[in-house]
């Protein structure tokens, strides 16, 4: 199978924020949020966001729940508009990057789909070609060699011609990257791809996506809340509530900048309970546990490594 990069450069620009930390991007960034606030009514879910992603990278985007990632998602592929700043993906607006399938692919979380719908691997993966359909509104010979072609990139081709419903978590999200694939995007958006697989499953998808990054020359942004995952498979890391903490590599990542960003959610993220966080969580000073939440009000522990090794950078 051969994904046919495009041409035509990315379009060069400079940015230098004075609050950001982030400095002087040129050339090289495929993604570009420069700015971005958003607020829902009088919600603030986005406060002067900048981030930069650079092509051929792999960003992991964290954060605890309510604090923008599902937001900042929706903005880079065009869904929502910001009320401040801009974002440019490929040089294009986001709808217009979106809105040509191979530039953008897409891979939603596993919650939102209803998997009683009687409808094949296969058939799963031709609706990612969907808007490519010929005159007389079937699929070509190639394009359905093509699916065949990038269920077996996935390894998944075996099973093609099974219900969807039937599959294991780990299989339809291979599936379902399968359809974003097969349109031949340069970058892939993937929505907290490792829920509802267990920890061997994921081990295994994160070495296909790294497979795959490779094979096909992509840029990936992977939404998660799965802090492990992230570290053992991103080069780069954004930590966001509401605003940007931290983005850079994952090898930098500290305990303070990890409790600042999600204080009460960080245990649920590194699915363990260490019983060690913020006094203010449980609404009283830190030590003393005078209402005896049942929780040590210390400062944070060192970060504990993760079963992963992140990978490391290529100079």
């Amino acid at each position: 199978m051969t994904f046919i990069p495009l041409t035509a450069p990315v379009q060069p620009h400079t940015h230098v924020v004075a609050r950001s930390d982030l400095g002087t991007h040129e050339g090289q960034d495929v993604i570009c949020v420069h700015d971005v606030s958003f607020a829902y009514d009088l919600r603030q879910a986005l406060s002067h966001v900048t981030l930069h992603v650079k092509n051929g990278s792999t960003l992991g985007l964290i954060g605890p729940n309510g604090g923008g990632k599902s937001t900042l998602l929706k903005l880079m592929l065009g869904v929502l508009k910001p009320d401040e700043g801009d974002i440019t993906v490929l040089g294009r607006s986001p709808r217009a990057a979106c809105a040509d399938g191979a530039l953008v692919g897409y891979v939603p979380q596993r919650h939102v789909l209803d998997w009683t719908f009687p409808i094949t691997v296969r058939q799963v993966v031709l609706l990612g070609l969907i808007g490519r359909k010929g005159a007389f509104g079937g699929f070509s010979r190639r394009q359905k060699q093509l699916v065949t072609e990038t269920l077996q990139a996935v390894e998944i081709e075996p099973l093609a011609d099974q219900p969807i419903g039937a599959l294991s978590g780990g299989q339809q999200q291979r599936v379902f990257i399968a359809r974003a694939l097969v349109n031949q995007p340069r970058i892939l958006f993937l929505d907290e791809p490792t829920t509802g697989i267990d920890q061997s499953g994921q081990e295994k998808f994160l070495v296909l996506l790294h497979t795959l990054k490779t094979k096909f020359g992509l840029t990936l942004v992977m939404v998660s809340h799965d802090l492990r995952s992230v570290i053992a498979s991103c080069d780069r890391v954004a930590c966001l509530n509401r605003t940007l903490h931290y983005h850079d590599r994952p090898q930098g990542l500290s305990s303070e900048v990890l409790f600042k960003v999600f204080q009460c959610d960080l245990d649920a993220v590194l699915d363990q309970h260490s019983e060690v966080h913020d006094a203010t969580c449980c609404g009283h000073d830190r030590g003393g546990g005078v209402q005896n939440c049942g929780h040590d009000h210390r400062p944070p522990p060192a970060f504990t490594p993760l079963p992963f090794a992140p990978p490391k950078e290529t100079r």
